[in-house]
């Protein structure tokens, strides 16, 4: 039996990992003439090798059908939305009309809160965590000031109260019930994008809930890193991108999901396009709106098909491993990580992800002892010897072992380079 944080333990793990051949789906970034060891699926997800033909497809019916390629067989454009719908659907624990693929995730969630932030005197506040991505705090303040509220004293942001910089479900608890009676609207992250820390998303729900408030999550971290249930789970709406951990190329459509007890609620407002018109009636060209039932009544504009293509791509990938496979190895691979990081580089760099592995994703975010110049030196040294995270300021470099193509040798790549470079 080898150590379990030794290098031959991590090539047995390999060797007999039941998802290995789906790396083999992917296209690595090389360098110096081998593989780089990507770990920055939490940024951007490598390129499937299906992508391409997807792509390829779609220019061929371009080509050969011009205009007709909306009407004209399996894959055609009029509908090409839904060919993602049902595996969507099941990467998000949702039903196919609770979700819908389109815009980016800024646009989706302005279009979200046009409907379900309905600021009055009484509830004008939206909460939500401090130190959010920068996206969701321009677009929270925009829409507070387009209601002609002032965000000073309508924006709540929750502090860390954990030793890392992470947020306890009870500083949640307390800011919801302390604010509860001026709540029009919860806005959290399913994964927090510097720390990596998970949310219990129905208990934060269900704290919503209690009080009269709206809730809405942003999954950019979470969609194809973590399981959901949001039909079970039961939020107003969730933004997310694709371009992270559903690989599907950079700016990718985005998705959004509206739960079915919304979708024949016609009182909503909304920002109406002819895509979310009705589809029995749409070429009618009638000046009445008249929405599609289910998330699909969002739209605005008709899709992008070839930046539909590449997700198509993924989510084959998706369906062929599930979600509890490779939740499975992310947790054994960032388990592992983690412990590697503990044992031999404890005097270089500092978890402040949640030990807990129920409270985290795939991300480990690592704080460089020592302060920036540090930092930084040691993120150029992993990026020239080909071991590539991301960084973020002032002082943390994120790792993440993506299931679908990282491997447990990876992680001994990653942990090598940095011993290295501390003992020189």
């Amino acid at each position: 039996m080898s150590e379990p944080l030794s290098r031959a333990h991590a090539l047995a793990l390999d060797a007999n990992d039941p998802l290995r051949d789906l790396r083999g789906e992917f296209l690595i970034p090389r360098h110096e003439g081998g593989e780089q060891t990507y770990f920055v699926g939490n940024s951007l997800g490598l390129q499937p090798r299906g992508a391409q033909a997807a792509v390829q497809e779609v220019m061929g019916q371009w080509a050969t059908l011009a205009v007709e390629g909306h009407f004209t067989g399996p894959t055609q454009w009029l509908g090409y939305h839904r060919l993602v719908s049902g595996q969507l659907a099941q990467v998000v624990g949702a039903l196919p009309s609770e979700v819908v693929a389109m815009n980016t995730l800024s646009v989706n969630l302005h279009l979200m809160m046009v409907s379900f932030y309905r600021p009055t005197a009484q509830r004008p506040v939206i909460l939500m965590e401090a130190g959010a991505f920068p996206t969701d705090r321009h677009a929270v303040e925009a829409q507070i000031r387009f209601h002609g509220f002032d965000p000073a004293d309508c924006l709540v942001e929750v502090q860390p109260d954990e030793a890392e910089g992470t947020i306890s479900l009870q500083a949640i608890e307390q800011a919801i019930a302390r604010h509860g009676a001026r709540l029009a609207l919860v806005l959290w992250p399913g994964v927090q994008y510097r720390t990596g820390q998970a949310f219990d998303l129905q208990a934060i729900t269900t704290l919503a809930r209690a009080q009269g408030a709206n809730i809405g999550f942003d999954l950019a971290h979470s969609v194809g890193n973590l399981p959901l249930q949001l039909h079970e789970v039961a939020p107003d709406f969730a933004v997310w991108c694709h371009y992270k951990y559903l690989n599907s190329g950079p700016g990718a459509v985005a998705g959004a999901f509206i739960h079915e007890r919304h979708h024949r609620d016609t009182t909503l407002p909304r920002f109406a396009g002819w895509w979310g018109h009705e589809e029995a009636t749409r070429f009618q060209m009638a000046p009445q709106f008249v929405p599609s039932v289910g998330a699909e009544g969002w739209q605005l504009s008709n899709p992008p098909i070839l930046g539909l293509a590449p997700l198509r791509a993924s989510l084959d990938l998706f369906e062929r491993a599930g979600m509890a496979a490779l939740r499975d190895k992310s947790l054994a691979l960032t388990g592992m990580l983690d412990a590697l990081v503990q044992s031999r580089l404890p005097h270089v760099l500092e978890r402040i992800t949640p030990a807990d592995s129920e409270r985290r994703g795939c991300q480990l975010s690592l704080r460089v002892i020592g302060g920036r110049e540090r930092g930084r030196a040691l993120f150029e040294h992993l990026r020239a010897v080909g071991v590539l995270g991301d960084w973020r300021e002032p002082d943390v470099i994120r790792i993440s072992p993506t299931p679908l193509y990282n491997r447990y040798q990876d992680l001994h790549h990653f942990v090598d380079a940095v011993d290295a470079w501390a003992r020189h």
